[in-house]
């Protein structure tokens, strides 16, 4: 088979890579290899530093924001839950730019923000389910006494109840117990019930009670 040479495909690639790696310091522009190193930790940081860009420029909106709100005589959390109030819907970006190029305007909007109600719809309806818990409460307080005086009458009533009751159920027990196997078999049949094959005494008198 003839040979095949990769010259050109190979110089290509290694072209691209050198052409990404134009400016950077020392080896790292001139040598595949480590040019090669360093574009891909390159991209890396790039990936990286695209989402992290987002980050630091909402921090400085916010920072902005806040230095304005102190000129006007509030804090950037108060503003900020005016605006929601208030239904008033403007991202950071422009609030930034707003407090940096647009004075007046941004103090019409702290206005604005800080004569909104407080209370929304959300939290007038956890306020009347807070009211109707409270009633419950009280309604349950109010019924814990009642069933503490019933318990009382029904302990008495357990008082007055004769004891010989349970005088006849230990007697049979003795009675069981001094009996035969044989004897104690024949009585669980005569009352039906169904007695293992191998069971002793003991599990014989269990069924019997």
């Amino acid at each position: 088979m003839p040979r095949v040479k990769g010259g050109y495909t190979t110089r290509r690639r290694r072209k691209a890579v050198l052409k990404l790696a134009k400016g950077y310091y020392g080896s790292k522009h001139a040598l595949y290899r480590t040019a090669h190193e360093q574009v891909m930790r390159s991209l890396a940081y790039a990936f990286r530093d695209r989402k992290q860009r987002k980050r630091e420029f909402r921090k400085l909106w916010i920072q902005r924001i806040n230095a304005a709100c102190q000129l006007n005589g509030t804090k950037y959390s108060l503003f900020i839950a005016g605006l929601a109030n208030a239904g008033i819907e403007i991202n950071r970006k422009m609030l930034a730019e707003m407090a940096v190029n647009d004075a007046e305007g941004f103090a019409a909007l702290v206005k604005t923000a800080l004569a909104a109600p407080k209370k929304t719809a959300v939290a007038e309806n956890v306020v009347v389910l807070k009211k109707a818990t409270k009633a419950e409460k009280q309604a349950a307080a109010q019924a814990k006494p009642a069933k503490k005086a019933a318990a009382p009458k029904a302990e008495a009533k357990k008082a007055d109840a004769p004891k010989k009751a349970a005088a006849p159920k230990a007697e049979a027990a003795e009675d069981l117990s001094k009996k035969t196997v044989a004897e104690l078999k024949a009585i669980a049949a005569e009352k039906g019930v169904k007695i293992p094959s191998g069971a002793k005494k003991a599990d014989i008198l269990d069924l019997l009670k």
